[in-house]
């Protein structure tokens, strides 16, 4: 449920970058960020949710957690220096990266690799 509902913020926050465009450009000028990195950031947030979806590399899901975590955190920090007050939905987005990822890790196991020696 928690990876579920990850990935739709995730990609819903992509959807807006790209299709509401000049909306994302407001916040983004608002947080003092520059605009050029909307588009890219919708394609890493795309690629993410599919990465943490389709378990195909653990490498890559992991990496996934790792950049959706420190999008949230840079955001959090980013809305404190502007005292915004839109703290609640990043917030919601770092306890779903942790909760996804402990369980995850639960369900699928430590994700220890099996290195098989050839002679």
């Amino acid at each position: 449920m928690a990876t579920g509902l990850l990935c739709f913020l995730f990609l819903s926050g992509a959807m807006i970058y790209i299709f509401s465009y000049s909306r994302a450009k407001g916040f983004f000028i608002n947080l003092g960020f520059p605009t050029w990195i909307i588009y890219p950031l919708a394609t890493l947030k795309t690629l993410g949710a599919i990465g943490i979806l389709i378990k195909k590399s653990i490498f890559l899901k992991e990496l996934a957690y790792a950049g959706f975590l420190f999008d949230a955190i840079l955001a959090l920090v980013a809305h404190i220096m502007v005292n915004d007050g839109e703290h609640a939905p990043v917030i919601i987005s770092i306890a779903l990266v942790t909760i996804s990822w402990i369980y995850n890790r639960k369900v699928f196991g430590h994700y220890k690799q099996k290195v098989s020696l050839k002679e």
